[in-house]
């Protein structure tokens, strides 16, 4: 059981890649009060909550219906998932979007897509299928309460690496999604293949 939470978490942690998510976070909730931030954090990882929780219980009926196979899924994540992060990889200079701040940033696009994006239900899904439910939910859960911390310590976390050291631990994360994206694809090509 310890084995397989490992094995479950690390997986989640690189897809959430929760370090390179504190810039976005202290842009978008730049010049707020204490209490506005905090109001967004929690409205963030409520939404990012029902939604993995949802598509993990929900995804694979969605799937029988449309006549989609865990293989092809993975195949399919992986080679997005591999687009996303050799996109990171290479890009020399990253710039974040500036949203209009709304009442609603903390769901959309806090909650969703950054949190809860597609590298993170890819690999939801994945876990599931390999590791079974309970072990995937521990480790999501787990993994949703380190965001709920950082995010609540976000501008220490991004003093003290600085904006350089945010980007390369950034880019180092990005690595290790791609090495998970390819092991996705061939895990894929292994159930299609036989």
């Amino acid at each position: 059981m310890f084995q397989n939470l490992i094995l479950t978490f690390i997986p989640l942690f690189v897809a959430f890649d929760t370090i390179g998510l504190v810039p976005i976070f202290i842009s978008l909730t730049e010049g707020m009060e204490q209490r506005d931030k905090k109001r967004i954090l929690r409205h963030s990882v409520i939404t990012a909550t029902a939604i993995t929780l949802v598509f993990l219980i929900i995804g694979k009926g969605i799937f029988l219906i449309l006549g989609i196979t865990i293989p092809d899924f993975q195949i399919a994540g992986g080679l997005i998932l591999l687009v996303i992060a050799i996109t990171d990889i290479v890009q020399t200079a990253k710039g974040y979007t500036t949203f209009h701040i709304s009442p609603t940033v903390g769901i959309v696009p806090i909650g969703t897509p950054i949190i809860a994006g597609p590298a993170v239900l890819t690999t939801l899904i994945m876990l599931n299928d390999i590791y079974g439910f309970s072990v995937t939910i521990l480790s999501l859960l787990f993994n949703l309460t380190i965001i709920y911390l950082i995010f609540s310590w976000a501008d220490s976390v991004h003093k003290f690496l600085g904006e350089g050291g945010a980007r390369a631990v950034s880019k180092v994360v990005s690595l290790l999604l791609a090495a998970i994206a390819v092991m996705m694809i061939r895990i894929g090509l292994k159930g299609v293949l036989g």
